[in-house]
């Protein structure tokens, strides 16, 4: 996660919840009242987001001492303490919102990532994410998806070339969409084709794309097809998978799954922040 962008979107997102003051904790507390908060697990997860409690004290501008308790990655348990934090009362109670919000989506996304990876319960595939995220939150994320022990898709449209039903379909054919993007783009971008049957895995296979993606295919449809594809050519699945069929694709033999559901559906992680007085560690 690039910590200097994360940095000014979180500026962005305080000056959206402060405006121009909190007019709660500024007026009872101000500036000089010191505190001590901790950040308590409330269920158990993945937790995702740990970087961003300093990152966010520091786009607000306050000195505040931060003790992170259990690292990004790791699994938390309801009751145990994520952090402990140091600092004007006033600064804690303004940052609160922005820290819940992110770290609780975050470590939703981690949580539902290694879900699916202890669900399919097979070493040779890799769980990816998708372009499935909420704007603006999309390196947030896909960070929290590493963090459950995913891997990344592309980032964006840029990043990749990622030709997909229409994109065939409006250039008449799989090899005329290749041979147009081929002629355009440099050595170092990878080109996934999403193929629905065996013909159009042909057609991929003939065009030297990278990946191929096999679209809305039940695992015994993945198998057939998957003999079809050099081991060269990354293949990955997509389409219809989520955590509550992801165990029937064990053993399909694809290299990676992608799955949306992990981004655009992901439960929040119940996390609440609390004043230090009564919370012992």
């Amino acid at each position: 996660m690039n910590k200097l962008k994360a940095k000014k979107m979180i500026e962005s997102f305080l000056t959206e919840d402060i405006g121009s003051g909190d007019l709660s904790a500024e007026l009872v507390f101000g500036a000089q009242r010191l505190g001590t908060g901790v950040f308590l697990s409330k269920g158990d997860g993945i937790i995702a987001g740990t970087e961003l409690i300093s990152l966010t004290y520091e786009a607000y501008g306050a000195d505040v001492s931060v003790r992170v308790f259990k690292n990004d990655g790791e699994f938390v348990k309801k009751g145990d303490f994520i952090a402990e934090v140091e600092g004007s009362v006033a600064a804690l109670l303004s940052c609160e919102r922005v820290i819940l919000n992110l770290m609780q989506r975050m470590s939703g996304i981690a949580s539902a990532v290694y879900n699916a990876k202890k669900l399919l319960n097979d070493d040779t595939i890799r769980i990816c994410d998708t372009r499935k995220t909420l704007p603006g939150l999309r390196m947030f994320e896909k960070y929290a998806v590493t963090c459950g022990g995913g891997f990344n898709h592309r980032m964006g449209l840029y990043d990749g070339v990622m030709l997909k039903d229409n994109h065939i379909a409006f250039a008449g054919s799989v090899k005329n969409a290749v041979e147009l993007v081929r002629s355009k783009i440099g050595h170092m971008v990878k080109i996934e084709i999403e193929a629905e049957s065996a013909a159009q895995v042909r057609e991929a296979v003939e065009s030297g794309v990278d990946i191929i993606m096999l679209d809305n295919r039940t695992p015994d449809e993945i198998k057939e097809l998957v003999k079809l594809i050099p081991k060269n050519i990354i293949t990955e699945a997509s389409g219809g998978i989520s955590l509550e069929n992801i165990a029937d694709f064990k053993g399909c033999g694809v290299d990676y799954i992608s799955l949306g559901s992990v981004t655009h559906s992901a439960l929040p992680l119940d996390i609440s922040f609390n004043s230090r007085e009564g919370n012992k560690i």
